[in-house]
Order: C-alpha cells, then structure tokens, then sequence
C-alpha cells in the first residue's frame, strides 16, 4: 500500500503556517501527507512517534527556536532523521550560517513564492533520502569485515581456507579447533597466524560473520527470529539474542523493525 511521506511545517504564525500547508498539498497531488505544528514542543513530539521526512521550520519561535529544533533532532531517537528547510521573516544570516552547520538543507526568506519552495522542498527530500540511505547501510553492513577483507593478496594459503570453509558452513556449529583441523595447523599457531593477517582473532571474525548473514536474513527474509538463529549456527535463540544485542545494540527483533521503519521497501 502507497504511504505518503510526511512534511511537517512548524511556524507560529498561522497564515504563513496556512499558507505554506496550501501550497505543497497542491503541488503534491496526494503524495505528502503536510503537517502543521504552531511551536517547537508540539514538533517535537509528532518528530518522535512517526517518520517525517521534511521538517520546515520558521527560526523564530517562543521556547524553542528553529534551530534549536534542529538540534535537539540530532540527540532524539528518531525512525527517520528528517531534512531540514529553516524560514524567516529577516535576512538573519548568523543563523543561516548555524544552520548550514547543522546540516540545514535550504533558507528561505518570508515572503516565500511557490517556485523557491517547491525548489527547496525538491531539493530537501532528495539531500534526506541520500543520507538516511548512506545512515542505513552504515547500520546493514559491518565496516570492520569489509576493511578485513577488502585486501586479500597478503593473506596465506591457510587463512585463505579457513574463510572459505567459515562461509560454507556458517549454519553449522564449529568453532577454532574444527577450522585449523580442516586446514592442517595447530589450533595455537593457526589463531595466531589468523589474528595477524586479518586484525581480529577468528571467534571474533567469525561472530561478525554470523551476525551480517542473520542481519541479512533478518531484513531480506520472513524468517523467525529462532529460525535465522539456526541458519547461522546459533543452537539456542537466548545465546544469538545475547550476542546479536552486543554486536548491535539491539535485539534481533527490534533492529528488523527498527530498519525496515526507516526503509518500508526492505
């Protein structure tokens, strides 16, 4: 089912509030869902219990500003990390610049005409889309494996194996020992070789691993929580929530609904 994105215009006063809500449901066409909020506080709370894709905020404002709004955006759990267009009614170009710093996508000065709006709105959507994209596979994909991997012409013949061997058996319960016996080396000297050649010993390389492929699992797939738990070698679902919670700061559970709420394509 088609779900709108939602622009939210925070502005005390009501025409300019009125005005500007007019103005993009008619360009929209149905595409956005605009929402009004007549100070900072208000905002704030519609900003934390839904997505919004576009905050449009007048700097101006009793209690909170604009662009304290703004910061308060950065240290507030939100679903979805909204672009950010700051209006006013002067050419007060000290905020202007606060705001670039803050990653305030345009500024716009009252009176706003249509065409700069849609611009800016075009323009805004686009730049928020780009980052929450960028935010979102920083958080699917693990850095640390990939700067492991990204250079293999160093790495010994055995070392070589053993990653081949990790990746063709990753759903079966091994660990160490099984892995040096497969490629002939002494379970002691094997560790150390691993841990020099791929800066990071092999039961960490190996929970990595474990935790990309159920991260994929857990966004590509309808799969249980248990069900993924099995697919990457974990015998018990209690020990996988355990270690993917370390790993990611989250259960399984809540990293699936967590992501897909910031990607409702995935």
């Amino acid at each position: 089912m088609f779900k709108p994105k939602t622009i939210l215009i925070v502005d005390d006063e009501p025409r300019t509030r009125q005005g500007l809500k007019n103005m993009l449901e008619a360009w929209g066409g149905g595409r956005f869902e605009v929402k009004t909020a007549d100070n900072g506080r208000d905002a704030i709370t519609i900003l934390e219990n839904e997505p919004v894709h576009l905050l449009i905020t007048d700097i101006r404002m009793p209690e909170i500003t604009g662009l304290n709004l703004v910061k308060q955006l950065e240290s507030a759990s939100l679903t979805y990390k909204p672009a950010v267009i700051l209006i006013s009614g002067y050419a007060e170009f000290d905020y202007a610049h606060q705001g670039i710093q803050l990653g305030v996508v345009e500024y716009l000065l009252k009176p706003i005409r249509k065409d700069k709006l849609i611009e800016a709105v075009e323009q805004a959507l686009e730049a928020g889309e780009h980052r929450n994209r960028i935010s979102r596979i920083q958080r699917i994909v693990d850095s640390k494996l990939i700067q492991a991997t990204d250079d293999m012409e160093p790495v010994s013949e055995p070392v070589r194996e053993a990653l081949q061997y990790v990746e063709a058996h990753l759903n079966e319960g091994f660990g160490l020992r099984e892995v040096a016996d497969h490629v002939h080396l002494n379970p002691s000297y094997f560790s150390v070789l691993f841990k020099e050649q791929m800066q990071m010993t092999f039961i960490e390389y190996l929970t990595r691993v474990r935790i990309q492929k159920a991260k994929e699992l857990l966004l590509q797939t309808r799969l249980s929580v248990a069900e993924i738990a099995e697919h990457v070698g974990y015998q018990t679902t209690k020990y996988f929530n355990k270690v993917f919670k370390e790993y990611e700061g989250h259960s399984p559970g809540l990293y699936r609904s967590e992501v897909r709420n910031q990607n409702p394509e995935v």
